[in-house]
């Protein structure tokens, strides 16, 4: 891609705007952790929906789907599809009772859920583990994307790459904390949703595609599968690993940063700085709305019309014969389809790939240290530490887990197959993380038990696989979530409950509703809860036909399927409305 004058200034200018939210709220950040870390507890609905979507949109997601478009078609996109499921059920059950917790971060919550020194070592072992090791692997992914996107683009080596792309965000989330990184996400989406859909535009009008009806009439006449939204269900197993067990069994028990079971990392972080509980709420449904019905599309028409344009990887690397042979891949057909935008457009893409970059990586270096000062360092090693000091010493741990994060880039080839690591790593946790809000019986030894179970059955296929003796991915998911399972249940029957006053305090500031809860409710005396499990179900119901009516009504469109479209748009409406009158009851029973 060649940049003109224009490009750089619309560059120059996209960097510069942002710079303006760190500048003003330095300060602020620098008062206490409450303020680096949550935002003071202020933060609107529709910063914490705009902050998180911009998260999960990175340089590495259109990689992604336009990796899983070209392997299996736009059916394929289920295996992350599912988690709205997930995304629906923290908005109407989980939202509210986080930000009840009043807990700093999510890790906290285990010394309140919990007691003793079982829930301490899950809280210290978790702040090692997901905010160094899991979240560098993540950070990771995203460097991996910048890397390919500069080398396709600029034909620039990996190590250039790293070092100019981590610079900016270290100074950003070091110095501006959680304000500063959700009022950048807000600039920096709208830059990065437009330069999206400027890609779809000239993506469609490349040479050889023909404009959206001769890259729909394309594809159908070459590839039709490609097209379909479900799978092929005579192709079975194909079927059971994209559709199947993604609906079934993937959304409620794998533990995946943006899709946790009842909420966690950034997400959980953006609840607990919400304002009040109905922000967290709509913050989070308004994360799932542009999450899963905006965002998805001009990604999935780009990916389409790369299979035209480039139908192999070997002509990608002729096209960029620069690039290394071990970065080519079906994920870098998306980078290979950004040099037909034209000057002006080119810039502004630039500007928007490097926005989702550092949105990404701003929250996940600010949520990692939040987890490695808060809930280490000033739980174990400077218990009396003042506030100056804790985020004097966040500052310079952002620092170190980039320079970590860009260590692991170095052994990661595609985006895919780090997504995958990711899933395996947390199978069979997520069902505990659902039931423990509602659930008194479970306790600190049933989640280091899970986690334990979890790891060590993926480690064994991860082994396997190196020695030649690889597993479907269905079956290392469904032996690990039943393995994990059996043995957090035996745990927890095999392990004394939770001390009576520590779950009678948990209730009476959580205030869960449900069965799960009544014997506790019973010996202490306490009030039933304000919360109505079957509104959070109706609402549940209402939001998943009201997003995916959405999504399919988009691709109808897309397709020039108008009957199909009004059909799916009709479902939407209905799920709007549906939504409407659940939130107007929920609040109206309580005031």
């Amino acid at each position: 891609m060649h940049l003109t004058k224009l490009d750089w200034i619309i560059v120059v200018l996209s960097l510069g705007v942002t710079f303006v939210p760190a500048i003003v709220l330095a300060r602020r950040a620098g008062r206490n952790v409450t303020e680096f870390f949550a935002a003071g507890r202020q933060a609107p609905w529709w910063l914490i929906g705009i902050s998180l979507v911009a998260t999960t949109f990175s340089t590495d997601t259109p990689n992604l789907v336009t990796n899983l478009v070209r392997d299996g078609g736009v059916a394929e996109n289920w295996v992350w599809w599912s988690f709205l499921l997930t995304g629906m059920a923290t908005v109407f059950f989980y939202a509210r009772l986080w930000r009840r917790s009043g807990v700093l971060t999510d890790l906290e919550f285990y010394e309140l859920r919990y007691a003793g020194k079982a829930a301490s070592f899950v809280r210290g072992f978790r702040s090692i583990y997901l905010g160094l090791f899991f979240n560098c692997v993540i950070i990771a992914t995203v460097n991996l994307a910048a890397v390919k996107i500069a080398s396709v683009l600029f034909g620039w080596p990996r190590a250039e790459t790293l070092a100019i792309c981590a610079i900016v965000p270290i100074v950003f989330a070091a110095t501006a904390g959680l304000w500063g990184v959700m009022v950048t996400d807000m600039i920096q989406f709208c830059i990065t949703m437009t330069s999206a859909f400027a890609a779809a535009y000239f993506a469609i009008h490349a040479p050889g595609v023909g404009g959206l009806h001769g890259l729909v009439a394309h594809v159908a006449a070459t590839a039709p599968s490609l097209l379909s939204l479900l799978p092929n269900f005579r192709d079975w197993p194909t079927a059971l690993a994209i559709f199947v067990i993604p609906l079934t069994v993937q959304w409620w028990s794998v533990w995946y940063p943006g899709a946790e079971p009842g909420g966690g990392s950034y997400v959980a972080q953006r609840m607990l700085a919400a304002r009040t509980e109905a922000d967290s709420m709509f913050g989070t449904l308004a994360f799932a709305a542009m999450h899963y019905a905006l965002r998805p599309w001009p990604w999935i028409v780009v990916a389409l019309a790369s299979t035209i344009v480039y139908p192999s990887l070997h002509d990608i690397q002729a096209r960029f014969p620069g690039v290394q042979p071990a970065l080519i891949g079906n994920d870098i057909a998306y980078p290979a389809m950004l040099v037909f935008l034209p000057a002006g457009f080119a810039g502004f893409m630039v500007a928007g790939i490097f926005a989702a970059y550092r949105s990404t990586i701003e929250t996940h270096l600010n949520w990692g240290t939040s987890y490695l000062v808060h809930d280490f360092y000033q739980r174990f090693v400077r218990p009396g530490a003042e506030q100056r000091e804790l985020v004097l010493t966040g500052r310079i741990v952002t620092a170190a887990l980039m320079g970590v994060g860009i260590v692991f880039t170095l052994f990661l080839d595609n985006a895919k197959d780090a997504f995958n690591l990711l899933l395996s790593i947390g199978a069979g946790t997520g069902l505990i993380y659902l039931l423990r809000w509602f659930w008194w019986r479970i306790n600190a030894w049933s989640e280091v038990s899970a986690m334990a179970s979890s790891f060590v059955v993926s480690a064994g296929f991860f082994a396997a696989g190196k020695l030649g003796h690889p597993a479907a991915s269905t079956t290392v998911l469904l032996v690990t979530v039943a393995v994990t399972t059996l043995v957090w249940l035996a745990v927890t029957f095999a392990t004394p409950a939770v001390d009576e006053a520590v779950l009678e305090a948990f209730y009476a500031k959580v205030r869960p509703a449900g069965p799960g809860w009544s014997a506790v409710r019973r010996r202490g005396g306490l009030p039933p809860s304000p919360d109505s499990p079957a509104q959070a179900f109706a609402g549940w119901t209402f939001g998943l036909a009201a997003i995916y009516g959405a999504l399919f009504a988009t691709g109808a469109f897309v397709y020039g399927r108008s009957l199909e479209g009004l059909t799916w748009g009709v479902v939407s409406v209905a799920g709007v409305i549906g939504l409407v009158t659940i939130i107007r009851r929920t609040f109206t029973s309580e005031t």
